[in-house]
């Protein structure tokens, strides 16, 4: 009862009335017990249980035919219970009406059921924040808070706008967006995003966005958009529809009319034409392929994926080449200090300590790195002169020698001659005096996890895997060796890039989709370029997350392969209820115009096929329950 609305339920009391005026009825009729009654009263008594039942059936029928849209399935029930009525065969016409309705009752519990996780990922929109004024704490419209505001999140509340920790400590829980059932800890100078619970303690907050740049408000229009984009098998049954009701009404108005002008017996014919209308209703495909992909939209919400529409999930289904970035997707975005290589005389601990002072101005990550590695408080009277030069590294004189770090170009143009580092990831070099004293090599480190994930996503069904990075050979093709990826191609800038997802767009074969998987604002391009885009959530740019397609809420890339069988099933299903359908459609239409049908198997045709097609759809969203 709760995937019910309250007008459904108010259905559902009206089909047990319905029930328990025509079952009785039915039994008395059939054992002859009605035989002495004249046909009027017949009529009148299987009027009331028809009427109760059918009664907002025929109203939106004679509705659409005022506004000249007439051509649906209450038309169709309507017409062909009329005809049933006029032909003497109240019990059919009735049970026509009743096992509709009973039909669209399953089709309401469906579609509400696979509702229910999208709009537990609607809750997540915050209903109010507390804005920090000069009067004090003020209850205010999240929309109303500007850029750069202090506001307060107590424990049990909801973050309304993204933004900055100054004060306090907490956990917070992000399920709601993720799926991650663990806690996330957060202390003053982290980033917190909208739509996470406070579990904890206050926090005061500084805004970074206004409240519809927020992560929440984007959640929010890509899920209540998710229905308008429509599948290509989704949009065929569309047309379908439309074009198949006129056809169907005229065919069976022409199969009542024209063969008792010549064979005679107009009421047989009439009876046919009936069971012709009743069982060529479309429902069980107009219901049942949509419900099947909002199915597997909701189940891929339930693991914290968001997919902007039934063609992205039809898309995934197909996906045999998988294109990577490096930076942020396969690894951490996180530069470590690897390895420290001193020439003699000096040691890995004087080389630290120089690169740290020299780079302790500078915010570029890898100074950052090697000012992590160091850990040390920087001494400001040994360091004078500092001078960055664009491009290249520092200049400056630390313990009164002059300290060159950067690049190996940085020293080639002073003359300098360092052997270059075979290891992968990024080598800067120092010289002092003129003279090259050793090298620092920092790298980047893959996610834990990437590896298996990798692995997952082969066993899903694709066949391909590319990395495409910015970064140098080594590192590149070192990620890429120890991911066990197929084709690695580096040193590209994000023009590149799209450049060859084009190359590899034009080689794969019809039917084939290529997906790219990217977090930053220079893979937005690729994204859209390529068939399929999936960003990384939690972590990746407002550009990336806008230009995809599927949304990684929490950054595992583990959930890429759950998408992949998500949407294979899916699109089984669909298929499933299309073939049942039909099949099952032409055969009763068949026997139907031969006159070995009757109108109860008109009424299992359409309504029957229908309730089971809607209860195949359903079965994704409980096997994927399953599975997790």
């Amino acid at each position: 009862m709760k995937y019910l609305s309250k007008k459904q339920r108010r259905d559902l009391w009206m089909i047990a009335a319905a029930c328990a005026g025509f079952f009785p009825l039915l039994i008395l009729d059939k054992t002859g017990v009605l035989d002495p009654l004249p046909p009027w009263e017949k009529l009148l008594l299987y009027l009331v249980p028809y009427l109760i039942v059918g009664w907002e059936i025929l109203f939106k029928a004679f509705r659409n035919i005022l506004h000249a849209n007439a051509l649906d399935e209450n038309f169709l029930m309507t017409v062909a219970t009329a005809a049933a009525f006029a032909i003497g065969e109240y019990p059919e016409a009735c049970a026509v009406m009743l096992f509709y309705s009973i039909g669209e009752l399953f089709q309401g519990y469906a579609v509400g059921k696979s509702r229910d996780s999208i709009a537990r990922m609607m809750s997540i929109a915050p209903e109010y924040a507390n804005l920090e004024t000069e009067e004090g704490i003020e209850a205010v419209d999240p929309e109303e808070v500007p850029i750069g505001s202090v506001i307060l999140v107590r424990a049990g509340e909801k973050i309304p706008i993204d933004g900055v920790v100054l004060e306090g400590e907490s956990f917070l829980d992000t399920s709601s967006l993720t799926g991650e059932s663990v806690p996330r800890r957060v202390s003053p100078g982290e980033k917190v995003i909208s739509g996470c619970l406070n579990g904890s303690g206050i926090l005061r907050i500084r805004t970074e966005k206004r409240y519809e740049e927020s992560t929440v408000a984007k959640i929010l229009d890509l899920v209540e958009n998710s229905a308008s984009k429509k599948a290509k098998v989704e949009s065929f049954i569309t047309r379908f529809a439309r074009w198949y009701t006129p056809i169907v009404v005229l065919s069976a108005l022409l199969l009542a009319v024209i063969p008792p002008l010549f064979l005679g017996n107009f009421p047989a014919w009439i009876h046919r034409g009936c069971v012709f209308l009743i069982v060529s209703c479309p429902c069980a495909l107009v219901i049942s392929v949509p419900l099947g992909f909002f199915g597997g939209i909701g189940a891929a919400s339930k693991i914290g994926v968001l997919i902007k529409g039934g063609n992205d999930l039809e898309a995934a289904s197909a996906v045999k080449t998988i294109v990577f970035d490096k930076t942020g997707t396969l690894t951490k975005g996180e530069f470590r200090v690897q390895k420290i290589t001193a020439q003699e005389g000096y040691s890995e601990d004087f080389l630290l300590e120089a690169a740290a002072h020299a780079e302790s101005l500078s915010t570029h990550p890898i100074a950052k790195s090697i000012l992590e590695a160091y850990g040390k408080a920087i001494d400001p009277l040994r360091l004078r002169e500092i001078t960055e030069i664009a491009g290249r590294g520092v200049r400056a004189v630390f313990d009164d020698r002059v300290l060159l770090i950067g690049s190996r170009k940085l020293l080639s143009e002073n003359g300098i001659e360092a052997a270059a580092a075979d290891d992968p990831g990024t080598a800067t070099y120092l010289a002092f005096d003129g003279i090259y004293i050793g090298c620092i090599l920092i790298a980047d480190t893959l996610k834990e996890g990437a590896k298996k994930a990798l692995e997952e996503i082969r066993e899903s069904g694709v066949s391909r895997t590319v990395l495409l990075s910015g970064d140098r050979k080594e590192a590149a093709e070192a990620a890429a060796e120890a991911l066990s990826i197929d084709t690695v191609y580096s040193d590209l800038l994000p023009a590149d890039k799209v450049s060859r997802v084009e190359e590899m767009l034009l080689s794969q074969n019809p039917g084939e989709k290529l997906a790219f998987v990217g977090d930053g604002i220079n893979d937005a391009p690729v994204l859209m370029r390529a068939d399929l885009g999936f960003a990384m959530g939690s972590l990746g740019s407002d550009a990336a997350i806008e230009a995809a397609d599927i949304v990684l809420m929490d950054d595992e890339l583990s959930k890429i392969a759950e998408v992949i069988r998500i949407a294979k099933k899916t699109m089984r299903i669909v298929r499933e209820n299309i073939v049942f359908a039909l099949a099952v459609k032409f055969l009763v239409i068949f026997l139907g115009a031969l006159g070995m049908a009757t109108l109860w198997e008109a009424v299992f045709g359409d309504v029957g096929v229908t309730v089971l097609a809607i209860l195949n759809s359903m079965r994704a969203m409980r096997s994927f329950e399953r599975n997790r």
